[in-house]
């Protein structure tokens, strides 16, 4: 399967009472819908996936099958620490129709952590899954990093069929490049690095920005697969204050908060995150209104 283009990792919607509230979920795919997002992963690092219990990840899934349009490739997030709870998991995505499982390092038993142990993990949860792999590498969050030594032993496997490298390190995802074959794929989860990394061969991205800004994401893409450098780094500029406040500034009280401003439903993150300051909403305000008046004098 080719996994190019840009991927939204869509936010979870919860109501005021703290439940998941699906209408609003299917609300904001309609509207992605209507982009050029290659497609959507459901249950990511942006889904607060770590606050959901399983039963309401499973009704993501369900809602979000029912809601993507057709041809908008769908990625579950089944990684769990034990590699029978990700196989477990794995399976029910393959069951309802799941384009691909998008799997996590394990990072609980950190000393034991080795390429050895995640070696292992990803043959058996590859083998026994109906659905391809793909390996996600998220430091910021696991400690965990994926390197270039691993990808080597396990990319040609049959059904591993790419990564989604979320370090920022283009050089650490240029050797993952050079050390698997060429039918492996890579993403990248940094916004920052988004054209750098489409430049070294990058087949795409999946961007937590994009939940705010699917269009300029696509359009950073589509500009470096036309070659058009140029544009490409003109647009990558446009992304470096949203990338940084709605990333690790404000994190994913800051980007509900922005798409909520945008027409998109954010609302409140899931204990024990706290909804973004007074002071934060104020920047992020300044930073969307600073991206309309570019817009407007660009157009």
């Amino acid at each position: 399967m080719k996994l190019q283009g840009i991927f939204a990792p869509l936010t979870t919607p919860f109501g005021e009472d703290g439940g998941v509230a699906p209408a609003r979920y299917r609300e904001n795919i309609q509207r992605y819908n209507k982009t050029a997002l290659a497609g959507y992963v459901i249950n990511g690092s942006t889904s607060e996936s770590v606050l959901l219990l399983w039963s309401e990840i499973y009704k993501l899934w369900e809602t979000a099958k029912e809601a993507a349009a057709a041809g908008k490739i769908l990625i579950a997030g089944t990684g769990a620490e034990s590699t029978s709870g990700t196989i477990e998991h794995t399976k029910r995505a393959a069951e309802l129709g799941f384009d691909a499982a998008l799997v996590r390092t394990p990072s609980f038993y950190k000393p034991a952590i080795n390429d050895d142990l995640l070696a292992e993990h990803y043959t058996r949860v590859a083998d026994a899954s109906p659905t391809p792999i793909l390996i996600y590498s998220v430091p910021l969050f696991t400690h965990v990093t994926v390197e270039a030594s691993l990808i080597a032993r396990v990319g040609t496997h049959p059904n591993i069929v790419g990564i989604k490298d979320s370090s920022g390190n283009v050089e650490g995802v240029v050797k993952i490049m050079a050390a698997a074959p060429k039918s492996f794929q890579t993403l990248v989860g940094s916004a920052a690095t988004l054209y750098e990394s489409l430049r070294r061969g990058a087949t795409g991205a999946i961007l937590a920005v994009a939940d705010a800004f699917p269009e300029l994401c696509v359009e950073i893409w589509q500009a470096a697969c036309e070659g058009d450098a140029e544009r490409a780094r003109a647009l990558q500029e446009k992304l470096i204050a949203p990338s940084k406040i709605l990333g690790p500034q404000y994190g994913i009280a800051g980007l509900k908060y922005a798409m909520d401003r945008l027409g998109y439903y954010g609302g409140p993150p899931r204990p024990p995150l706290l909804r973004v300051t007074e002071a934060g909403r104020r920047e992020i305000e300044a930073m969307l209104a600073g991206m309309v008046a570019e817009t407007v004098q660009r157009g």
